[in-house]
């Protein structure tokens, strides 16, 4: 199916870089109706957040997009394909990571990485070989040391990144991540974080994410598109979507080993007249706009407050 005229941020997703393209997608479970209206495109090696309240129907948007679910109408291509009816081929192109799995117990990582992957080799073709080798793979996901260890014996952190290597062995063209940092320290986030950056910017990987973690979000996404109510409110950069809501700035500072916290509408004049005041005198200066969580709760409350 080609789609053409999406609209990204006010400018045109070129053709041969989109990956997904949703036009006025819905979906009604009986009188109800989830999605009323949903459309986006995403670009290769692009990362896409999909945030939005619990019941916004993020679920059903991304179980649509992977071919597991049929929508009432609308036009979805994603990779070229209706996922309606796209086949083994086109599968074998798409990488998920659920929250969980907790099949094959028995199995060891290594062991069940080479049997999974096994599957993708009828599939390599020019520029994408496939699957991942799994030595290759234990080492990106930091479970060389337990790759003889069986799943059942794996820590929460380590069943997680067994998870990610599940979904990416095939080496996907397109990868969907749900909530993929629950259970995740610190540190194995730090390096989940490397490895989406490495999945896109090496293999040209695209990713669509769902996350409640903001401040992933923030970190991990090119585009952020907030969901409620069954359609998008909102789609851009963080920053971008940071403009859109009015709100002061927080400027931060030091002097004379004091520190001094102001908020303005508008930094600019009140940073230029700081600085002709003390000059150098001024250290550690840094200007907060609205984080992405006050930016989110903004605009989800502006929008259901409109709906009531």
């Amino acid at each position: 199916m080609a789609l053409t005229g999406v609209l990204e941020g006010g400018t045109v997703v070129p053709t041969d870089e989109r990956v997904i393209d949703v036009r006025d997608l819905r979906m009604r479970y009986g009188t109800k109706d989830v999605l009323t209206g949903v459309s986006f495109a995403a670009r290769r090696g692009e990362v896409l957040a999909l945030l939005g309240p619990n019941g916004a129907g993020k679920t059903t948007t991304i179980e649509i997009l992977e071919g597991f679910r049929m929508r009432s109408s609308g036009e979805v291509s994603v990779l070229g394909v209706d996922p309606a009816s796209a086949g083994e081929a086109w599968r074998a192109r798409v990488g998920v990571v659920l929250q969980s799995w907790r099949d094959h117990g028995k199995w060891q990582v290594r062991e069940l990485l080479g049997h999974l992957g096994a599957y993708y080799r009828r599939y390599a073709g020019p520029g994408r070989d496939r699957p991942w080798p799994v030595d290759d793979l234990l080492d990106v996901v930091g479970l060389t040391a337990a790759a003889r260890t069986r799943v059942t014996r794996l820590s929460g952190g380590q069943r997680r990144r067994l998870d990610v290597a599940i979904g990416i062995v095939g080496r996907p063209d397109l990868l969907f991540l749900d909530e993929p940092t629950v259970g995740f320290d610190p540190e194995a986030r730090r390096e989940f974080h490397d490895l989406v950056h490495r999945l896109t910017d090496v293999d040209d990987t695209t990713i669509l994410l769902t996350t409640h973690d903001l401040d992933e979000a923030e970190k991990l996404a090119d585009r952020i598109l907030i969901l409620a109510n069954g359609t998008i409110i909102a789609d851009g950069s963080a920053d971008e979507l940071s403009r859109r809501v009015a709100g002061e700035s927080e400027i931060r500072w030091t002097r004379e080993g004091q520190r001094f916290v102001h908020s303005a509408e508008n930094p600019t004049p009140f940073l230029r007249e700081l600085l002709v005041q003390y000059g150098d005198a001024v250290t550690d200066l840094e200007v907060r706009r609205n984080s992405l969580e006050d930016t989110y709760m903004r605009l989800v409350h502006d929008f259901e407050g409109g709906r009531k």
